[in-house]
């Protein structure tokens, strides 16, 4: 670990994990974490989960599982570049989103107006490795891996660097990807992009990718802080505005929303009038103390996005029948 930053968090260094084991003779304790959440089902149905676009027509449109490698891969350079382990930072962006719902974040606002917003996607993640996978025994993280999951939004405080890192990734690569296929879906035209911000951060994806990596490096080298220059930032939170008014809220590619909180709507309040309709593994959560609540959002947020359509279709759609 000597090739290390003086500031990277060192996983010899690590506060632990909640149940103790032995050490591994060949993985760190953070590249432990990275393997359990590669190898764990709810990484897999990553696959499945809408990014942005809910149902979009074509095979190259981002879903939860692509954002994902997308953020690690972004993470991973600027951690490598700066030092830090990128075992812990690589651990954190593979986790970071497990616990989000079918539908993106119009699931989640869907499940936090329910639950009167005792839901968020980021607190789910941490619950997932915890307490939901591997049987309802949890992965057994390490204390900064979890950290770094349950603090990655914007109002987040990290307690590492590669924290820090995974959190401002998300944002470089929702923002670049989101670019490119609210264009593949006509939402926007190239020439729509703010051109102050095209100026400084650059005309494709892979140029901005490449000049916001680079800043962040430049700008972070030998600091222990993990920042972008004065303009860069200015430049990079307008494009993130710009988003989240023609994309984001209100555009053409968010108008099967309604129908998508339909079916949150139907299936949460289906399974909390009738909790014993869920699967057994869920219901016995409620032996061990887990509210009603937590445990019907559990199950919603675990779907894909198929998995919720399939259900509320076998729940709420007449099928046919034979009396002979």
């Amino acid at each position: 670990m000597t090739h290390l930053s003086t500031y990277a968090a060192k996983s010899i260094d690590s506060k632990g994990r909640k149940m103790h084991e032995e050490e591994c003779e060949v993985r760190t304790a953070f590249q432990r974490d990275r393997d359990r959440i590669l190898h764990s089902k709810a990484f897999r149905r990553l696959a499945h989960k809408t990014q942005v676009f809910i149902s979009p027509e074509g095979d190259h449109y981002r879903t939860r599982l692509t954002h994902t490698l997308e953020v690690a891969q972004i993470a991973r350079t600027i951690a490598r570049a700066l030092g830090y382990n990128e075992d812990l930072t690589e651990a954190i962006a593979l986790g970071h989103d497990l616990g989000h719902t079918p539908f993106g974040h119009t699931g989640e606002h869907m499940l936090q107006e329910l639950t009167q917003n005792d839901f968020s996607h980021n607190k789910q993640s941490l619950r997932v490795v915890e307490a939901l996978e591997n049987k309802g025994q949890g992965l057994n993280l390490t204390y900064e891996v979890k950290d770094g999951i349950l603090n990655h939004p914007t109002r987040g405080r990290p307690c590492t660097l590669e924290g820090e890192i995974v959190q401002i990734s998300d944002k470089i690569a929702y923002i670049n990807h989101d670019i490119d296929d609210a264009i593949r879906g006509r939402v926007l035209k190239k020439e729509d992009l703010p051109k102050e911000c095209i100026t400084i951060l650059g005309e494709s994806s892979s140029d901005r990718i490449h000049l916001l990596i680079s800043d962040i490096i430049r700008e972070s080298h030998q600091k222990g802080i993990i920042q972008m220059s004065g303009q860069v930032r200015v430049a990079f939170y307008s494009m993130r505005e710009f988003l989240f008014e023609k994309v984001y809220v209100g555009s053409l590619a968010k108008e099967q929303e309604d129908k998508a909180k339909q079916v949150i709507y139907q299936l949460y309040n289906y399974y909390i009038s009738k909790v014993d309709k869920l699967p057994k593994e869920y219901i016995k959560r409620l032996e061990i103390g887990d509210l009603e609540t937590q445990i019907v959002c559990d199950y919603i947020a675990g779907m894909t996005d198929r998995y919720a359509i399939h259900t509320y279709c076998e729940l709420f759609f007449p099928t046919s029948w034979n009396i002979y």
